[in-house]
């Protein structure tokens, strides 16, 4: 589960701190790090709320904020060109 090593990683935290914080051992973060074995539900929330996600977005069923940040700039984008396009229409429509 890299969304758990990404979030450590943001945060500049050890594994050692997690497991310190959630009560998951230290080495079964590793393994869940490294996809070798899978959280159980308990441990999926301990560390979502740790990690202050959903716990969709441990399991990857949500996108990060960023990532829906950048899909609206990029739905705003291709708004604001098709505006344009019509202002350019209209100005034609007018002009006769």
């Amino acid at each position: 589960m890299n969304r758990i090593r990404d979030l450590r990683e943001d945060r500049d935290l050890r594994q050692s701190d997690v497991a310190n914080a959630t009560g998951i051992d230290q080495k079964t973060i590793s393994n869940y790090e490294t996809g070798k074995t899978n959280p159980d539900s308990f441990a999926i929330i301990k560390l979502a709320e740790f990690f202050g996600v959903s716990t969709d977005y441990l399991l990857g069923v949500e996108k990060a904020n960023s990532d829906l940040v950048s899909d609206a700039e990029k739905k705003l984008e291709d708004i604001k060109k098709r505006v344009a396009e019509l202002e350019q229409i209209l100005e034609k429509i007018r002009r006769g």
